[in-house]
């Protein structure tokens, strides 16, 4: 049987066919209903991030929400039919794809299609970077930069919905103020203004999502035992670190990616995503803000859409209609 997904070919996002994918003993094999888009895609689209190996190739996406068709097998906590979401090393954007059982989340039925492919990746890396990497603590004061990306309208519901108080630097902060605000910000600043940045700190967490310019200004806002999760370097990767002020706040810089981790990391993560995250999507408390779907034969205007910026929130491909 002929599937087909969304593939690289030097450069440009094709809708193109590939051989029917086959689960293997732990693996389940799901129709893909949504998948989002992330900056992931866009630089494995410019061949700067490859896909790991047993991934495949020339099929990106991160992250999907479909219906299992069939199991593998030694799967034994899924049947066809049920709602799952997941993260991927690649693949997910496809009509189907297969996926470790391990790294499956049951998918509450209250959860729409578009939210959930636009779920699992931002969500599923705030939390890591708030919680496992930062030990994000009540009533600490956060900031997160490029915070109207998907990663960043994630950190900051999860961050407010913790009782942190948040402060959200964005390109566009007049433009998506009112949004982020609703999200649970509470104060919205542009990323090169350093004195309403300054009026929101000292921080005692940072994830940063933008990369070497941002954190060079951030510096000088820290709190003491301040924590700062780098995970976002759109802007650049070389920075200037001024040790004197990362001394004397006693800070600590870590960087994260989710897509390189062993297996049995992921699984780890995704069972608590699952039960301590989705719960708090499925009764509303937390939400996935979708700028704009895209059916996945439309895959080379989402990227281009999502090249573009100024979006708040998710870009998600839509699976075809069956």
């Amino acid at each position: 049987m002929i599937v087909h997904a969304v593939t690289i070919s030097g450069g440009d996002p094709l809708w193109d066919e590939r051989p029917d994918p086959v689960p293997g003993d732990t693996e389940v094999l799901v129709r893909v209903q949504a998948a989002g888009l992330n900056g992931a895609d866009m630089l494995q689209r410019a061949g700067l991030y490859p896909a790991p190996p047993g991934a495949p190739p020339d099929i990106p996406g991160l992250e999907l929400a479909g219906e299992v068709v069939s199991c593998g097998r030694r799967v034994s906590s899924l049947s066809p039919g049920a709602r799952v979401a997941a993260i991927v090393p690649g693949g997910a954007q496809a009509e189907l794809a297969c996926v470790e059982e391990a790294t499956l989340m049951p998918l509450p039925d209250a959860v729409a299609w578009p939210a959930a492919g636009g779920f699992p990746e931002v969500f599923s890396t705030a939390y890591d970077a708030l919680f496992r990497q930062c030990a994000l603590g009540l009533g600490e004061r956060v900031l997160v930069t490029g915070a109207a990306g998907g990663v960043g309208t994630a950190a900051l519901q999860l961050a407010a919905a913790a009782g942190a108080r948040v402060t959200a630097s964005a390109r566009r902060a007049p433009e998506h103020e009112s949004a982020l605000v609703a999200l649970g910000a509470v104060a919205v600043v542009e990323p090169e203004d350093d004195a309403a940045i300054g009026e929101g700190g000292p921080y005692d967490v940072v994830l940063e999502l933008v990369g070497a310019p941002s954190l060079e200004r951030l510096l000088p806002h820290l709190a003491t035992g301040a924590r700062v999760s780098v995970i976002g370097v759109s802007a650049g990767a070389q920075a200037r670190v001024n040790l004197l002020a990362l001394m004397g706040a006693r800070a600590s810089i870590r960087g994260s990616t989710l897509r390189s981790r062993p297996l049995a990391e992921k699984a780890i993560l995704a069972a608590e995503v699952a039960s301590r995250v989705l719960p708090l999507l499925a009764d509303g408390t937390l939400r996935v803000p979708v700028a704009a779907t895209y059916p996945m034969e439309e895959a080379a205007a989402a990227y281009e859409r999502f090249a573009a910026g100024g979006k708040l929130g998710k870009i998600v491909l839509s699976g075809p209609a069956h």
